[in-house]
């Protein structure tokens, strides 16, 4: 089936279709330039998220983060759910910029939800857009770019993979039970469950851990050293004292 490239069919397109295509086996033809659009990490419980681009003429792929700290929890219960959201439109735009996105450029844009900004940004500016299951190359390139990033966390486990899902969230759980304390920073915080159930789990498990007992251990002793020296720089005077 070819598609049409005139500007007004395309957004009607946008907002009428309801089915997805494979980027591997894209179901309509293009004469032009298609850019896919991906990302990686943004369900996963630890690290960044990252947002993959594809010119398929070129095979150039490039990579835009999104930083952990905008998947937080905090006091406005929305702002960890908008601030990663608005963020992706930012580095989809600058994305399109530095591959010289034009009107006769078809996107594949993945169906999930944190692209629900540039959907709409797509459809309010006209840019032609299709839905996609992203496979293939990009879905690849971008899942490996967010493993290397875990890596670089330090989480080793050979169970790592760059297929998402079950597995991979506690593989990803596991790793923050075993140091809870310094490895929560890593977390996205501001996902439901985390505050809801898996937090309290996490901590459970650490301190019936070795490494927490150890930790514990070396935390009572360190203040008790703290507490000594602070008895010898300030001694208790004799005659302050009550006898009984």
């Amino acid at each position: 089936m070819k598609t049409e490239t005139k500007k007004d069919d395309r957004v009607s397109n946008n907002k009428d279709r309801e089915s997805c295509q494979s980027t591997i086996n894209p179901t309509s033809e293009w004469k032009g330039r298609t850019i896919e659009i991906d990302d990686a990490g943004t369900g996963d419980l630890v690290g960044n998220a990252f947002i993959g681009f594809r010119d398929t003429s070129t095979g150039k792929i490039i990579y835009q983060s999104v930083p952990v700290d905008l998947y937080k929890e905090d006091e406005d219960k929305k702002k960890h759910i908008l601030e990663p959201k608005k963020h992706i439109l930012k580095v989809v735009i600058k994305a399109l910029r530095i591959l010289n996105h034009n009107e006769s450029d078809r996107i594949l844009l993945c169906r999930g939800n944190c692209f629900d900004l540039v959907r709409e940004y797509f459809d309010e500016n006209e840019i032609y857009y299709e839905a996609a299951v992203v496979e293939g190359v990009l879905q690849e390139a971008v899942e490996g770019r967010f493993i290397q990033h875990l890596r670089k966390l330090g989480v080793s486990s050979k169970k790592l993979t760059t297929e998402a899902g079950f597995q991979r969230y506690f593989v990803l759980f596991n790793w923050v039970c075993q140091d809870f304390p310094n490895r929560e920073r890593y977390v996205k915080t501001g996902f439901p469950s985390w505050p809801k159930k898996w937090r309290r789990i996490a901590l459970e498990r650490y301190q019936k851990s070795e490494n927490g007992q150890t930790q514990r251990r070396e935390l009572i002793k360190r203040r008790a050293n703290e507490i000594y020296n602070i008895m010898l720089e300030e001694p208790i005077s004799a005659r302050n004292t009550k006898s009984r």
